[in-house]
């Protein structure tokens, strides 16, 4: 079956804003949706394992695998950073009869939904505010001021394009984001 045929959901968001948090509860609600590993040139974090949270490989590997075509999107998300979703990752679980779930960054995720523009359903998890998403990041104890600062800057930047994206959710209230993004899933899927 062609790239094109299959179903892809995509949940966006800045840093800290709750799209991984609304990614595992929806993934642990409906066994018809898959996670889809991204593969990453990051070190893992804390007890990240490689083939669970992301591919962790090297900048030459992730370079080798952009000159062989083996993204379907990729971004240096961070200086030095790669971060992309292998073509063979979305084959496999289509493969399984399964509906890809795919928590990437805001430019990946643009350019994958002009990609699959009619089989795709795009959701952008806004935060309630930049000043929340400080406290946030903050409270994960995983980034230094420095880091945070980067984040900070980049999802001011990244808010601009929420309206690119077929659904806006706020997560000022995780239960209720959960809920919303729940809703929109199961219209796209007709469940």
């Amino acid at each position: 079956m062609h790239l094109q045929e299959h179903k892809i959901i995509i949940i966006t968001a800045p840093s800290g804003a709750g799209k991984t948090s609304i990614a595992k509860y929806l993934l642990n609600k409906y066994p018809q949706l898959s996670f889809s590993i991204s593969a990453t040139t990051r070190a893992a974090r804390g007890n990240e394992q490689h083939g669970i949270e992301y591919y962790f490989i090297s900048v030459e590997a992730f370079q080798q695998k952009i000159e062989e075509d083996a993204f379907i999107e990729w971004e240096m998300v961070y200086e030095g950073k790669y971060y992309g979703t292998l073509k063979s990752e979305l084959q496999r679980i289509w493969s399984q009869g399964k509906t890809p779930v795919l928590d990437i960054d805001i430019k990946g995720a643009i350019d994958l939904q002009k990609q699959f523009s009619k089989n795709t359903l795009s959701i952008f998890i806004e935060p309630p505010s930049i000043e929340e998403l400080k406290k946030r990041l903050e409270s994960r104890g995983t980034e230094t001021a420095e880091s945070i600062q980067t984040r900070l800057s980049k999802a001011a930047y990244e808010i601009s394009f929420k309206d690119q994206f077929d659904k806006i959710i706020v997560n000022a209230d995780l239960e209720k984001a959960c809920a919303e993004t729940e809703t929109a899933i199961k219209e796209f899927l007709g469940l």
